[in-house]
């Protein structure tokens, strides 16, 4: 077995090199550019959601607070009618990627420390380049794209979306592997 302290250098690097490709996935190749679009009326439905003064948070229209209101006659009137949603609200104020990009490197740090713990609790140094890659890749993967599915599951997020999520995913997870498989103890 490997000491996860040996591998700190594929850690911070597959971190960083996966950092950099989702940068030049977002700026560059820019595919997820169509990902999001304007709501027709965009400035009443502001006003109208100023006007209720909602904090930051996650909710769902039309709401019910028991799922014995789901066949109700009155929720499935609200569903019918429509829209049916769900709205994701953050703080007032000018955008700021800052906080957002640390907290991004931060999980991709977390992703390489918990495939470094993986790989290094079940293959030795020496082990060959594929069999690292393989191993790390797919734990790096999951994590990076596995999650993106429940959403399109249960939250309505659109499959093609939810499509470009995990091939990122699987971007990030072959850089992961990659490095891995490179700098893995010998």
């Amino acid at each position: 077995m490997v000491s996860f302290g040996a591998l700190w250098l594929p850690i911070l690097l597959s971190a960083v090199m996966v950092f950099v490709a989702s940068t030049l996935i977002h700026m560059v190749l820019k595919y997820h550019a169509s990902d999001y679009r304007a709501l027709p009326n965009e400035d009443a439905i502001r006003a109208a959601f100023r006007g209720a003064n909602p904090g930051p948070g996650q909710y769902i229209i039309p709401h019910m607070t028991d799922m014995k209101q789901m066949g109700s006659p009155e929720h499935i009137a609200k569903c019918t009618e429509g829209p049916v949603g769900v709205v994701t609200l953050r703080p007032n104020g000018p955008p700021s990627m800052g906080p957002s990009l640390v907290q991004w490197f931060l999980f991709t740090l977390v992703v390489s420390a918990f495939a470094a713990h993986v790989a290094s609790g079940v293959l030795p140094a020496g082990t060959e380049y594929k069999t690292v890659f393989h191993t790390v890749g797919l734990v790096a993967f999951l994590a990076y794209a596995a999650g993106q599915l429940p959403a399109a599951i249960w939250m309505g997020k659109p499959w093609s979306i939810a499509a470009k999520e995990v091939l990122d995913g699987l971007i990030y997870g072959l850089l992961t592997a990659g490095t891995f498989g490179w700098l893995w103890p010998r």
